[in-house]
């Protein structure tokens, strides 16, 4: 069988035998949900509801005009009771809603569409808050409309889940194969695209199965880090390159992500606005769970839902181990873009400390954007940001291969995210 892949990457152990047997299971939410009110790349939202204001479970809490952004919704039928500031996953501190929880009460909903036209399938996204659901929460409303001069002949569906621990989108392709697929026809019809093919890993046969026998063109693809990645999966599936600096429409392809699909099955059939969604919880040091949880919920509570600690965890990462966010404690919260929370030990790290470059070229080998990130590395040590630009440091997808391969173990992610911040907060 032909398998799909791109060229570089690197194959870092799986390490989803942990938790790809374990169905998905609902938690409850806790006594008091605080929901952020920026769960997406954009504008923040704004509170759309008062201190002391009852809402519904699915009502629209938070949204705002001032450009790109993506609706906030109540995951329980409660109380607003104020606003917080909280830091998020990534380190940035944003608002949340506290919201007391009321125990049950009606949901809302938005009337579900029986059969929609591309338009009504994009205006239904935007109403429901839908982002793109694989770590990147970019409005998908805005991914289904491109400029007329650049037209859409492939709707791509990721299903590579390339990251070392996460099982959660398996387990989707898995329980919910034909709502899946379903979401996916709803995309390709929003963007009038041509060819529907989702592009699953060998490492997920029975998701391939259940997929194709669903009606899905599945595209079995290598097992590779980073497979999944925007630009990897388009060069896999069609051959095509987008250009540096370009989107996947101006090679006339979009690319969402399975449990985008899934979510985009459940705003159109069934009227839900996206207020929940589905994480692998891992590692060492916990008992795995692939959980379907509500946003506004702090890491301390998931991880107490999971049975706590079953031993010591050296780190705690939000996200995967190579472009995921470490946490220095677990008052976070759960967001739409909330894909994984890692528990692990210290035999699952490596913790020897950094050491200087050897000029091996092993992280240039590696890199999938074909960058050089030993020189951008260099150029940010030394303040040289101009530097570090012209050799591509806003380039980097954050995918981690360099690191990765590293044999000086340097932390050359962290130093790329910097130069990155760095220029354009200095607009260099």
């Amino acid at each position: 069988m032909n398998k799909f892949t791109f060229r570089r990457g690197v194959h870092p152990p799986d390490r989803k035998s942990r938790s790809e047997g374990e169905a998905v299971r609902a938690m409850p939410a806790p006594g008091i949900v605080k929901v952020p009110l920026s769960q997406h790349i954009g504008a923040p939202c704004e509170p759309v509801v008062r201190e002391g204001e009852t809402v519904r479970k699915g009502q629209l809490i938070g949204h705002t005009d001032k450009g790109l952004s993506a609706r906030v919704f109540s995951p329980v039928f409660g109380r607003v009771t104020g606003t917080e500031v909280i830091q998020t996953p990534s380190g940035g501190r944003v608002p949340h809603l506290v919201i007391e929880n009321g125990g049950e009460g009606e949901e809302f909903r938005l009337p579900p569409l029986s059969d929609p036209g591309p338009l009504e399938i994009v205006e239904r996204v935007r109403e429901a808050g839908i982002v793109g659901m694989g770590g990147a929460a970019f409005p998908t409303h805005a991914k289904l409309t491109p400029p007329k001069d650049k037209p859409i002949d492939t709707l791509i569906v990721n299903g590579a889940e390339c990251e070392p621990y996460i099982t959660c989108d398996a387990r989707l392709m898995e329980e919910r194969a034909a709502e899946v697929f379903e979401g996916g026809l709803l995309l390709q019809r929003a963007v009038r695209a041509e060819r529907l093919v989702f592009g699953v890993e060998e490492n997920k046969p029975e998701a391939v199965r259940l997929l194709r026998e669903a009606g899905a063109e599945v595209a079995v693809l290598k097992t590779k880090y980073p497979q999944g990645a925007e630009k990897q999966l388009i060069y896999a599936l069609t051959g095509r390159k987008v250009p540096a600096g370009g989107l996947p429409m101006d090679v006339g392809a979009v690319v969402d992500n399975v449990h985008t699909a899934w979510a985009v099955f459940r705003a159109v059939r069934e009227g839900k606005t996206c207020y929940e969604r589905v994480m692998t919880v891992s590692g060492g040091a916990v008992s795995a769970q692939n959980l379907l949880v509500p946003t506004g919920v702090s890491f301390a509570e998931v991880l107490e839902f999971c049975g706590g600690l079953k031993a010591e965890a050296l780190k705690v990462i939000s996200g995967g181990p190579m472009m995921g966010f470490a946490q220095f404690n677990l008052a976070a919260r759960t967001s739409k873009a909330t894909g994984a929370l890692l528990f692990l030990t210290a035999e699952e790290l490596n913790t020897d400390k950094a050491g200087p470059c050897i000029n091996c070229a092993r992280c240039a080998r590696a890199c999938p954007m074909r960058l050089m990130p030993m020189y951008i590395d260099g150029f940010t040590l030394a303040g040289d940001l101009p530097g570090a630009k012209r050799y591509g440091a806003l380039h980097c997808i954050e995918c981690g291969c360099c690191a990765y391969s590293c044999p000086a173990k340097r932390p050359l992610v962290q130093s790329i995210r910097l130069a990155k911040k760095l220029i354009k907060a200095r607009n260099i």
